[in-house]
């Protein structure tokens, strides 16, 4: 990790949270707040983004928000009824990868961006279960610009766990959280500035 995008603080701060059928951890100040802010700007002007439609209830419905799904060429990905080619890495955000990847020891091949223009943008409650992403799949969130509400609830149980995330956080959920929990990003009103967010998944190349 470069002293350009890691946290200049000597110890990062980790807050961990051991849920029934899940683990959650969160490092609120993984990345520096100029290197957040410098990337966010960077993303938000060179990217292609598209506010994407998905299939609810047969019907093709836009989503509220806009996403840029990047990655290998193999990171084919289905999501509610619609199929994602990835855009071609670009190179601050396949530095991002190795970085967080070198960070976690674990490997990321592609990335889904989600950009939140204020807080009348958000996601539903949903789990990253998707085949492709294979048996407990490894989620690795960073978070640039606004800081946002997160919120997570189990499938069966009275169980929620609420988190803000501040600009260049890292959020990190492991085991088996997306087979039990369902998170969301939601509708936050007063909130009038613009939020990024990077969600680093792992596909296996078919052979």
């Amino acid at each position: 990790m470069t002293r350009q995008s890691h946290s200049d603080n000597l110890q990062l701060t980790l807050q961990q949270f051991n849920l029934p059928d899940a683990n959650i951890s969160l490092w609120p100040n993984w990345l520096t707040e100029p290197f957040s802010y410098n990337l966010q700007q960077q993303l938000v002007s060179q990217l292609s983004w598209a506010q994407d439609s998905i299939i609810m209830f047969g019907k093709p419905v836009k989503i509220p928000r806009q996403q840029v799904w990047m990655g290998d060429s193999h990171c084919r990905y289905r999501y509610s009824g619609t199929t994602f080619i990835p855009q071609p890495w670009h190179p601050a955000v396949r530095q991002l990868a190795d970085n967080l990847s070198q960070f976690l020891q674990q490997p990321f091949n592609c990335v889904l961006l989600n950009l939140y223009a204020d807080g009348q943008h958000h996601m539903g409650w949903h789990a990253d279960n998707e085949p492709e992403l294979g048996h407990d799949p490894v989620i690795a969130s960073v978070s640039l610009g606004a800081a946002r509400r997160f919120e997570l609830k189990h499938r069966t149980q009275p169980w929620q766990l609420t988190l803000d995330l501040p600009s260049g956080s890292l959020l990190l959920m492991i085991g088996q959280c997306q087979r039990h929990w369902l998170h969301r990003l939601p509708k936050q009103s007063r909130i009038n500035h613009c939020r990024l967010n990077l969600t680093f998944r792992y596909i296996e190349a078919v052979s």
